[in-house]
């Protein structure tokens, strides 16, 4: 049986949208309040998603503890209450918009889950805006 399971994950950073090949006009144009030279904060929320075959022993797509584990060790201790810019290897060189977090988050997971899961992370930046990997 093909089935998905989900787990929810909550975590608070700041970050800066900024691109330094830029002007600061140029910056100020395209990400404006977010280009903020202070930062600026989110709730982020976090959805996993996991696809694949139940486990006929087990009853289980995956135990959840597991995945719970996951997130709480790649995502909301690297990230949680940081600077994305400042405090993390991760952005320190690629911009932290709520795309290349999402990405990030989902290399991190996908590294730590075995092969036969398909993964999904949706990320909330706002609650109405959200960013999903893969499309």
């Amino acid at each position: 049986m093909r089935i998905a399971a989900f787990r929810r994950a909550h975590f608070n950073a700041a970050h800066r949208l900024h691109n330094p090949a830029w002007s600061a006009e140029k910056n100020q144009e395209i990400f404006g309040l977010c280009n903020n030279p202070n930062y600026h904060g989110h709730n982020y929320d976090l959805e996993v998603k996991v696809v694949g075959e139940v486990d006929p022993e087990t009853g289980y797509l995956i135990d959840l503890k597991i995945l719970k584990d996951i997130i709480y060790e790649e995502v909301e201790q690297r990230f949680d209450h940081k600077n994305l810019n400042l405090d993390t290897e991760e952005f320190r060189d690629l911009n932290p918009t709520a795309e290349n977090i999402c990405y990030v988050i989902w290399q991190k997971i996908r590294a730590k889950l075995d092969d036969r899961y398909e993964l999904t992370v949706r990320l909330w930046e706002t609650p109405r805006n959200y960013v999903e990997y893969p499309a």
